[in-house]
């Protein structure tokens, strides 16, 4: 039996609070081959006790549609979470320390790999230079991602292992690889990386996902990203194996060898431009702290062309694209590619951006008319907004201020789908939903039930499906279960959904995700019916 089969075991769920639109005081729900048959008050649950497999007491806990991860990139996330992690350190001195100890332990590994370092953080303020990574590896291949995975130091053996890397665009003696040089070293590090290693990783960073409640991954691949093999073992490992579901794209300008790899888009990390904290976003003006406007890797009419040949193909199209010059960019292909098939295909296609970050009102106004999903990352502003943060050092404060305007993009009707292009940002759905909701620019604030929606329907919505990420009879049976305290209607400030905290709206609720309160603690995910996970003692 596929375990992507949904089960035929009736299940009762009750004496909890069910997050469900279809009764907002729900403290039951019905499962059934996979789908949500019923939900409603506990006095009805009665008629259902005796003729269902299962009863599930919930004492108490709340039941939510399960969270979907709208940008992921799940091997790097697990070679993360069982490999070298950087984000913790604090210091320069800190970062090398912890990259000596990891060699020392794994001394069979033919590249050794980390990610996670931000020298904006540290205090000396730079990177890690190639012969300080060099003498604590004792001479050994080492790529180190930055946080943003759009730069890396390495060593000198890694170096090696690409042949004509210095020629390369990005490759400045000594200093982190970005562009072209990058794209080189991190191929020759992850051929490295054996195929039982792979699943290892691939294996606990779903594992990791299921029990935070996850119950859905957009993997973002593609050649410049991962590989082939990566990309399909991972759809060949969720199928057959019980976990989160994963919906792959394939950021391939060849639309013909994204569908053979059986990707639902060729989209995701399609690069428009790079990252902000590498300097490789493309914008209209130059960087704050560097003289010049980052780098662009598609134009307008290689965007329209991709456009065309997707909507054409009946996948999606998407690109990263973070600087406001790159959005232009996505923008004009985009309305060029309308011209062409017409806007009614391009927004029936449901094309999609990924991060979003420098928007204008212009470019806010083109995604609504363009039917574009915004695939975005509040974790984003969490780490590196505020007056004193990376943005702010990067672009200016004033710029800095308009970065992420999530208020501005649900405003126009622009469909939003959250996610934490992990690993750069953790795995951490109920901390992204508060970034959002609590965002360092108040007025791009959003309320907490429409961050929660983002981040559950929203990715659902974002590859064609309006019929899931909700739990009303019919819907797929994707749901988590947690422990958590009071319920409530939450905004952040006064100017957010004010009519939707009266008690009387019939709203449901959720819980307070005020900074400094306990976020909820997830107890089991469940996936089409079928439980993928349990926290231990539960």
């Amino acid at each position: 039996m596929n375990e992507r089969t949904a089960p035929s075991q009736t299940v009762l769920l009750r004496r909890g609070e069910v997050h469900s639109p279809a009764d907002p005081f729900a403290t039951a729900m019905v499962v059934e081959r996979g789908q949500i048959a019923w939900v409603g008050s506990e006095g009805a649950a009665d008629a259902f006790a005796d003729g269902v497999d299962e009863v599930v007491d919930l004492d108490g806990a709340l039941v939510t549609p399960a969270f979907t991860d709208a940008h992921v990139h799940t091997t790097s996330t697990g070679l993360a979470l069982t490999g070298l992690d950087l984000s913790g350190a604090a210091s320069l001195t800190a970062a090398l320390d912890l990259v000596r100890a990891f060699a020392a332990a794994r001394p069979h590994d033919r590249v050794l790999l980390g990610h996670g370092w931000d020298a904006a953080r540290w205090p000396e303020r730079r990177a890690p230079r190639r012969d300080e990574l060099d003498e604590v590896t004792g001479g050994r291949p080492l790529y180190l991602s930055r946080i943003d995975v759009h730069s890396a130091a390495v060593t000198t053996a890694l170096l090696d292992l690409a042949p004509g890397v210095r020629d390369r665009a990005g490759f400045r003696d000594g200093e982190p690889l970005t562009r072209d040089a990058h794209h080189a070293v991190r191929a020759a590090a992850f051929a490295a990386v054996t195929p039982e290693r792979r699943t290892e990783a691939q294996r606990a960073a779903l594992a990791h996902a299921a029990s935070l409640g996850i119950g859905s991954l957009h993997e973002c691949a593609g050649p410049e990203i991962s590989s082939p093999d990566d990309f399909t073992g991972l759809l060949r490992l969720a199928a057959e194996e019980s976990g989160p579901r994963v919906v792959g794209y394939w950021a391939d300008q060849d639309v013909d060898r994204a569908r053979e790899l059986g990707a639902v888009g060729a989209a995701g990390d399609l690069f428009v431009d790079g990252s902000i904290g590498s300097h490789t976003a493309c914008l209209c003006e130059p960087y704050a702290d560097a003289a010049h406007t980052g780098v662009s890797y598609l134009d307008a009419s290689a965007v329209a062309a991709h456009v065309v040949a997707c909507t054409e193909a009946g996948l999606q199209a998407g690109f990263h694209a973070i600087g406001d010059a790159a959005l232009t960019a996505v923008t004009e292909g985009m309305r060029a590619a309308a011209e062409k098939v017409g806007l009614a295909r391009v927004r029936a296609a449901r094309h999609r951006v990924e991060h979003a970050e420098t928007l204008t009102p212009e470019t806010v106004a083109a995604f609504a008319e363009l039917g574009l999903t915004a695939s975005v990352q509040p974790a984003f502003d969490r780490l590196w907004g505020g007056e004193a943060g990376m943005y702010a050092e990067r672009l200016g404060v004033e710029r800095a201020r308009t970065l992420n305007p999530f208020a501005a993009l649900l405003r126009a009707g622009v469909p939003l789908a959250f996610g934490s292009d992990s690993p750069v940002t953790p795995l951490d759905p109920w901390g992204t939903v508060r970034a959002a909701a609590f965002h360092r620019t108040p007025e791009h604030r959003v309320s907490v039930r429409a961050a929660f929606t983002a981040h559950t329907r929203g990715g659902w919505r974002a590859i064609g499906r309006d019929d899931a990420g909700v739990l009303v009879p019919g819907a797929p049976a994707d749901y988590a279960v947690w422990r958590t305290g009071e319920l409530v209607v939450q905004a952040p400030d006064d100017r957010v959904a004010r009519w939707s905290t009266d008690p009387r709206s019939g709203t449901p609720g959720l819980p307070d995700l005020s900074p400094g309160t306990d976020l909820p603690v997830c107890l089991r995910t469940v996936v089409a019916g079928r439980t993928v996970f349990v926290r231990p003692g539960e």
